[in-house]
């Protein structure tokens, strides 16, 4: 007969750790601009989720964010500075051609982002980035 040992093994399984993400103290509705009061931390294990306060303080929602869900950087993006239908700017320029022209914004849009914008001589519509001075830039 073959003894048989008995063999103790020890496993120490670690609990997953959780980190602190961001989550709103109260109801945020869209295109309200985030201050630190609207927010709180919460210990959750949410990946993608904002970690950082500051990631988010100042910027805009994009959509209602709600009492302590997490926030996702696409929920957010920089304050609008221009409002849909609201007359603009709109600049051309390659080399030492600059071309200028009233333009309506068909979209709302915050500094950077790309807007379509119509230009209300020409009827036509382009795509801009808008500037931090508000005027929409257009490019090739």
């Amino acid at each position: 007969m073959m003894p048989y040992r008995l063999v103790l093994l020890t496993i120490f399984l670690a609990a997953p750790a959780k980190a602190e993400i961001v989550v709103p103290v109260r109801t945020i509705p869209p295109h309200a601009v985030i201050a630190a009061e609207d927010l709180g931390l919460s210990d959750a294990d949410v990946p993608g989720a904002v970690s950082d306060p500051a990631q988010a303080i100042g910027l805009e929602a994009h959509v209602a964010l709600y009492p302590g869900r997490p926030i996702r950087p696409q929920d957010l993006g920089p304050p609008a500075v221009v409002e849909r239908n609201a007359f603009v700017v709109l600049i051309y320029q390659r080399g030492n051609l600059l071309i200028t022209a009233e333009g309506r914004a068909l979209d709302r849009a915050g500094p950077g982002e790309v807007i379509r914008v119509m230009n209300t001589e020409s009827r036509s519509t382009v795509s801009a980035r808008l500037g931090i001075d508000g005027a929409a830039y257009v490019s090739e």
